[in-house]
């Protein structure tokens, strides 16, 4: 058997390729869009990619089937209430996928979402146990899958959660315990609340550490598994609904368009959103005015997909030669539509002085006096509320990032705003949001919270 598991850290996406070495036959299990991977890898080999099946219609980024079944041929499967505007495979449950010796079976997990299905893989057809599940975000490394997210649409958490906790509770813990353990996230992903950094477990290994695997009650499930929740980013919605549908294969090999000054500044007027992502401390030390900050060495596309809205016309600004690199990440959570990017853009930037800002950006130090100088002041948390629970700045008002795009008028624009999160990222990119918006007096916390608490500054928890 050959079994292959891929890791995208941006994303904490985990995709999977299983083959039968003997037959050369291969399936793909949650590909991302981007799939030359999988094809390097299968050609390497000598491997068909005979099917592609996706654990259920994934909200957090765009899936590769389609890519893939237009370069392999292969046939495209689901759980059997998926339905989507494209041929499909319906899966029942107990279903058996031969590809030799190796052999995969369908299980049913639903809850995360109804369609929702986990893989058993067979290394041999006879075996009793088998040597892995693929679990999709039924079930993760220390947590299992939200079942509140606008992915379901039409359903609950509550209904969500009950077919959860029979998903969890009933037919995965009810494997050996040796059964391998393989989710589709990891750590980080709004998936899920407590997902660990591990990338594999065992079934026995999840039945002694993780909370949600204990026996409890379905009501006791469903207030455990819905409560301290992330806010998920707005494009969730878009990427769930755009999974079902036909649309537009990602062209790895078309590269972006380089603008100069005139066309990137006309672009901009015409409503395209200007999208830096160059590290903070170069953005803050000066940016094209009504930029949106969002640096690449970080949670880049989940962020990009949260203060850039679906059909946005884009333009970039990044540092030299990464330019491909922003693109295709964008293009894992279906932001396409990139006019461009600004060619040699700290250069350019001397040139036009006029039309650059700078951001102010204080110590712990400079913003303990600015609290004690001005009542007016407004300290504002974008952290999760699992993340503020743990102390926060004192006074300060909270609102996660993946809120504050819907909820800008909730800040008045007549007091000086200071925003903090945990380390001074989503920071960054939350006060270029409030600058956007037209608020003329944002500056964010260096280091964070984190630098806060360390210094030993007033919190309430």
């Amino acid at each position: 058997m050959i079994f292959n598991q891929y890791y995208l850290d941006c994303l904490s996406q985990a995709s999977y390729l299983i083959a039968d070495e003997t037959t050369g036959r291969a399936v793909v299990v949650d590909p991302r869009r981007d799939v030359a991977e999988y094809l390097t890898d299968a050609e390497a080999h000598g491997l068909t990619i005979e099917a592609v099946i996706n654990t259920h219609f994934h909200a957090d980024f765009i899936a590769g089937h389609l890519e893939l079944a237009a370069k392999t041929g292969a046939w495209i499967g689901y759980g059997q209430r998926a339905e989507a505007d494209y041929p499909i495979r319906k899966l029942a449950d107990g279903e058996r996928i031969s590809l030799g010796d190796v052999t995969l079976q369908v299980l049913e997990t639903p809850g995360h979402t109804p369609e929702s299905i986990s893989i058993l893989v067979h290394e041999h057809a006879g075996d009793q146990v088998p040597y892995a599940v693929l679990t999709g975000d039924a079930l993760f490394i220390g947590d299992v899958g939200r079942p509140d997210l606008l992915a379901s649409l039409g359903h609950t958490a509550e209904q969500l959660g009950t077919m959860l906790y029979d998903s969890v509770q009933h037919k995965l813990m009810s494997l050996p315990d040796t059964v391998r353990v393989f989710p589709a996230h990891g750590a980080g992903s709004a998936c899920g609340k407590n997902l660990s950094t591990e990338r594999a477990s065992t079934i026995g290994r999840q039945r002694a550490t993780n909370y949600a695997c204990a026996p409890m009650s379905a009501e006791q499930f469903l207030a455990l598994v819905t409560e301290g929740q992330p806010a998920a980013p707005g494009y969730f919605v878009h990427d769930a609904v755009l999974n079902r549908r036909e649309h537009p294969l990602f062209d790895l090999e078309k590269p972006p368009t380089p603008l100069a000054l005139n066309e990137f500044r006309a672009e901009q007027a015409n409503g395209a959103v200007v999208l830096d992502t160059r590290d903070a401390p170069d953005f803050a030390a000066g940016h094209l005015r009504g930029s949106l900050n969002v640096p690449a060495d970080g949670r880049f596309a989940e962020t990009a997909g949260t203060v850039v809205k679906p059909g946005d016309r884009i333009l970039i600004v990044a540092a030299q030669d990464r330019e491909e690199e922003i693109v295709t990440r964008l293009a894992r959570i279906g932001l396409d539509n990139v006019a461009g990017y600004l060619r040699e853009p700290e250069a350019t930037f001397l040139t036009v002085p006029d039309l650059i800002d700078r951001a102010s950006r204080l110590t712990v130090t400079e913003l303990s006096a600015a609290l004690a100088a001005r009542r007016s002041l407004i300290v504002l948390d974008v952290r999760n509320p699992g993340e503020v629970a743990a102390g926060a700045v004192e006074g300060a008002r909270r609102i996660p990032l993946a809120q504050l795009p819907a909820r800008l008028a909730e800040i008045p624009t007549d007091r000086p705003v200071v925003v903090c999160c945990r380390s001074g990222y989503r920071s960054s990119v939350a006060a270029s949001l409030l600058r956007r918006a037209g608020h003329p007096d944002v500056s964010d916390l260096l280091g964070g919270y984190l630098a806060w608490e360390a210094a030993h500054q007033p919190t309430t928890a």
